[in-house]
């Protein structure tokens, strides 16, 4: 076991152009603690405060963590850059003290590591309120757990969050996202675990303060999310249900800045969140970007401070405090082929304002598959069963592609869909097993005038489409007398209890939900809805090729799609008519 718990904290008011304090010890209701480095201005009286909380260690610079660090803006580059946080260089300048907290289990913070937890989460509030009531702060502070209302939460700002553990992250539609859980987990959080021997010879911050756990110890002190994720599917297990709030709880001024190329992670989270958040005064940013480097450029950072000057300051430049004067929905509108992972490039995208999300005259526009592989706004009343293979990757693709023809006028897509189909499955007469359930995987892309699709930029700065989504068909219940539940965005409650059977030669109609989207679809082109069995070009590190999860002895046969009159499949599109001048 480690050394005794050791009061380390230190202050340096000389080495840097604001005061720096490591280590600081926050103690919690729990009897834990969770130390913080603290970054706040040398002049002047209390000042708000900026609080990140999170597992890849406050003490890890930015250039280490990744080497993209060079592309931020130098402006965000300071002796003290990390990444996903404010840059204290920066904010400290401009009246802000910044709090950087070790998770619990993680950096220099003892206890069980646990991220995304209820036990994490309520650390989290005591930092809130620590920070609060230091005599540096001024009582106002910015951060993301406010559903809990811990004092002093003034204002949040979720920049590309997650808001549903579940539907967001960890099971798409039911089908486990294990891929990119594998790689957070080994690359970016148990490598910086309390405790941890050899931190600092690998340039990974400092040693744990206490000294070093055994292998046996690190893994009693940790619960394994690789591990956790596979062996839960429901939502009503403990698992699931520990991490589950009510976002309309959220009563304090939010800022959700969503990013269009977070097709896999962070998209759908924060529109619900901005969606369902019970604020007075809430707001929904739309961005494009890789997702490490727009939080820094010069024009966001503006928004940010603005935003974050009006609720914790009471300077309110724009209007942000002002009921009706900042539009709610600021979009950002994806039209041409500007190409991908190129910031310059992006900014020839439009942006505009709206009153509301979903965009109140959206027209939702039945698209109808056709066995002819056509998507067509007239159903079409021809039997027929196409079938494509099932447990389809990302290296042996099997699927079907049906496609528009050329759109006759400029159109525009912002909002949600829903593609609505009649499967079923069938085994394979070459293996031995039956199928007993069906992964639904679903992707819309767009072909431009020229004929070549046109790809945006993703996660990691990869080329994506315009958007997925996902359904096991086992999880098709969907609960309509749900107050979430909306025609455009299904809601399915995901418990033990709504598990239904697949059973061979059976079409059951289900209603995917695909995450929302926006393009400006030029004349000439066109807009192509893929079914898949697998994860297809897009998915990037977010795979769900799990073999417990996708195992051969449940879905391994056939996939088939019906057509005829009792089988209509269409995908429900929002469509955007011009605003009235």
């Amino acid at each position: 076991m480690p050394n005794q718990l050791q009061d380390l904290h230190t202050v340096d008011d000389t080495s840097f152009p604001y005061v720096f304090e490591q280590n600081a010890t926050v103690p919690l209701k729990s009897g834990g603690v969770v130390r913080c480095n603290v970054y706040r201005p040398k002049a002047g009286g209390p000042v708000p405060v900026l609080v990140t909380y999170g597992p890849y260690g406050k003490d890890i610079h930015y250039k280490d963590f990744t080497p993209k660090y060079s592309e931020v803006n130098p402006n965000h580059q300071s002796a003290h850059s990390a990444w996903e946080t404010p840059d204290p260089g920066y904010w400290t300048t401009n009246g802000y003290a910044v709090v950087r907290a070790d998770e619990l289990g993680l950096g220099q913070s003892p206890g069980i590591l646990d991220t995304m937890s209820r036990g994490t989460t309520d650390a989290f509030v005591d930092v809130v309120e620590w920070a609060a009531e230091q005599p540096w702060s001024s009582g106002k502070v910015e951060w993301r757990v406010a559903a809990r209302k811990p004092k002093g939460l003034s204002a949040i700002v979720p920049w590309e969050g997650m808001s549903d553990y579940y539907r967001d992250r960890c099971r798409h539609g039911g089908i486990l996202s294990n891929a990119f859980i594998r790689f957070w987990w080994n690359r970016q959080v148990i490598t910086n675990q309390y405790g941890r021997p050899g931190r600092l010879a690998s340039n990974w911050g400092p040693d744990t303060i206490e000294g070093d756990l055994s292998e046996e110890e690190l893994a009693a002190n940790r619960n394994d999310q690789t591990i956790d994720n596979q062996a839960h599917r429901y939502r009503d297990e403990a698992y699931y249900a520990s991490k589950e709030y009510d976002m309309g709880d959220i009563e304090v001024p939010l800022l959700s800045v969503g990013n269009w190329g977070g097709i896999l992670l962070h998209l759908r989270g924060n529109v619900e969140g901005f969606t369902h958040a019970g604020s007075k005064f809430k707001y929904l940013r739309m961005i494009t970007g890789r997702h490490d480097l727009p939080f820094y450029y010069d024009e966001e950072v503006e928004v940010q401070r603005s935003f974050l000057d009006a609720f914790l300051k009471g300077e309110d430049r724009v209007g942000w405090s002002e009921e009706g004067k900042v539009p709610p929905v600021s979009l950002v509108l994806r039209q041409g082929n500007v190409g991908f992972n190129d910031a310059e490039a992006e900014k020839a995208y439009q942006r505009r304002e709206e009153n509301e999300w979903p965009i109140a005259r959206t027209q939702y526009t039945n698209f109808h598959l056709t066995p002819s592989l056509s998507l067509e706004t007239t159903p079409t009343q021809e039997k027929a069963k196409l079938k494509y293979q099932a447990l389809g990757t990302m290296t042996n693709p099997k699927l079907l592609q049906f496609t528009t023809p050329p759109f006759t006028q400029e159109t525009e897509i912002t909002g949600h869909i829903v593609a609505h189909l009649n499967v079923s499955a069938s085994p394979d007469p070459s293996s031995p097993t039956v199928p007993s359930d069906i992964d639904l995987f679903i992707t819309l892309r767009y072909i431009g005038p020229d004929g070549k699709e046109v790809f945006y930029t993703g996660t990691a700065g990869d080329p994506v489409p315009l958007t997925k989504g996902w359904l096991r068909a086992s999880m098709r219940k969907v609960n309509k007398e749900h107050p979430k539940h909306r025609e455009w965005l299904p809601h399915r409650d995901y418990t033990s209890r709504d598990v239904q059977a697949v059973i061979p030669g059976e079409v059951y109609a289900v209603d995917v939900e695909v995450w929302p989207t926006n393009v400006v679809v030029e004349k000439g082109g066109r807009v192509v809805l893929e079914v898949s069995s697998g994860d297809t070009q897009g998915s990037g590190i977010f795979l769900h090729d799990d073999p417990v999860d996708r195992a051969k002895e449940v879905f391994e046969g056939w996939n088939h799609i019906h057509f005829g009159p009792r089988f209509e499949n269409y995908v429900t599109l929002p469509i955007i008519p011009p605003k009235e001048a």
